[in-house]
């Protein structure tokens, strides 16, 4: 199945969109589970708080909201909205490259998508742990 990069409201183009979906391909096959259908649509702020009040009931901006459409449990499926706006803000914020933060944010999602919670200290801190990991086969 495929792996599909759109842009909502914001003029962002992922660079390397064949090489970030094998990177995909390959962490959700080392956690021993089969990509399904995965849309990551990169937005601007206002689009993702807009998503955030309509479908989770939060008034707050994020960099990333993941909607899980797998079926079973083995496909991963979903669509991930990413913050370009957001992801920008936060590398700066974190000393770190863009293109590092944006794909630690689309790992991010991905993780979620196969069942990883960041809801408390130690799951977060696992979540960072298999993010680093992850980030280190790119």
């Amino acid at each position: 199945m495929p792996t599909r990069f759109f842009s909502e409201d914001t003029p962002f183009t992922l660079l390397k969109p064949r090489k970030t979906s094998n990177w995909i391909t390959k962490v959700i096959s080392t956690e021993k589970r089969t990509p399904g259908e995965l849309n990551f649509i990169f937005c601007s702020d206002d689009y993702l708080r807009e998503i955030n009040i309509q479908y989770l009931n939060h008034k707050t901006y994020t960099d990333i909201i993941t909607f899980d459409t797998s079926e079973g449990t083995h496909h991963i499926s979903g669509d991930i909205y990413i913050s370009i706006d957001r992801v920008k803000e936060n590398a700066i914020k974190f000393h770190a490259d863009f293109d590092d933060e944006l794909h630690r944010v689309i790992i991010h999602g991905v993780l979620h998508l196969l069942g990883f919670s960041d809801k408390s200290a130690a799951k977060k801190l696992l979540m960072r742990r298999k993010e680093n990991a992850y980030l280190s086969l790119r």
